[in-house]
């Protein structure tokens, strides 16, 4: 069974008309979503969802704040409500790529010791492809969905989650202690703190490299933010500084391109076969 993806609605009515499109092209029908809104839709973008709701080939709910309770606040109400399920969270500006959320799926099965899977993208930081620095939105999400699923599936050590897309198992987070929301105003930073808590009682934050899933721009966290993850994690900047200028990853991130390289000539006959199945990564370079 696949886990529950929760899409945190934000105030760019059209990436998230985007994203949604994306959603239900890329992932199989019947999954359940959620669509949480801390009062950021406008007129515009409630209609957006509402429409969405109606054709929708996914099981799909929408809650919405009469008035806003904060961005990790109300992350932190929607995963307790999920129990000790697995979720995948979502950015709303993100645009996921077909199997996204079966490789993530597919990740968390190969490895229990994995609290949090965490996809390529564009503007993804650590888990970032073709570099580490935010790139443009990619042509072809496609292609980089199919030369991922040929990954051979490793599934290496990330300094933390990154927030554009991420599968959290439930029964780390709920050992954790969840989101901070008295600490942290930010998706961002409340992600990397629940991350490095996790990874403190024995669990793993893992790469997928054999999925991609892109986004408009890189996140930020709130003011404020970086500097109570220094007071609670002193050695956290300089260790993903330091991850971010070693780049450990660049042999997998060469590889990637490697793999998709050789698509470009025929992309009209690859949309005809469907992606290799997540866990069948093919091996070798």
């Amino acid at each position: 069974m696949l886990p529950v993806v929760l899409v945190p609605v934000g105030v760019d009515d059209e990436a998230l008309d985007a994203c949604l499109a994306a959603l239900d092209a890329s992932t199989p029908a019947g999954t359940r979503v959620w669509l949480i809104d801390d009062a950021q839709a406008g007129p515009r973008g409630t209609d957006i969802v509402q429409r969405w709701l109606q054709r929708t080939p996914l099981r799909a709910d929408y809650t919405r704040r009469p008035r806003m309770a904060g961005e990790v606040q109300h992350l932190d109400e929607a995963l307790r409500a999920c129990g000790d399920a697995d979720v995948a969270v979502l950015a709303s500006d993100a645009i996921p790529a077909p199997g996204w959320l079966s490789q993530l799926t597919a990740c968390f099965a190969r490895d229990a010791s994995i609290a949090s899977a965490t996809p390529w993208c564009n503007a993804g930081e650590s888990a970032g492809w073709p570099r580490v620095d935010p790139q443009p939105m990619p042509d072809d999400v496609v292609a980089l969905a199919h030369a991922a699923a040929t990954m051979p599936p490793k599934h290496p050590e990330l300094p933390a989650a990154v927030e554009h897309a991420v599968l959290l198992r439930g029964s780390a987070r709920a050992r954790a202690g969840g989101l901070d929301a008295a600490s942290y105003a930010s998706w961002y930073a409340a992600l990397t703190d629940l991350s490095l808590r996790m990874s403190g009682l024995g669990w793993r934050n893992a790469l997928c490299e054999t999925a991609f899933v892109a986004r408009l721009r890189e996140g930020a966290p709130a003011e404020g933010d970086m500097d109570a993850l220094a007071v609670r994690w002193p050695d956290w900047h300089a260790r993903i500084a330091g991850f971010l200028m070693d780049d450990p990853l660049r042999e997998l991130r060469d590889e990637l391109g490697r793999r998709l390289r050789p698509q470009d000539s025929d992309a009209p006959q690859r949309l005809l076969f469907p992606l290799p199945p997540a866990g069948e990564g093919v091996q070798g370079g």
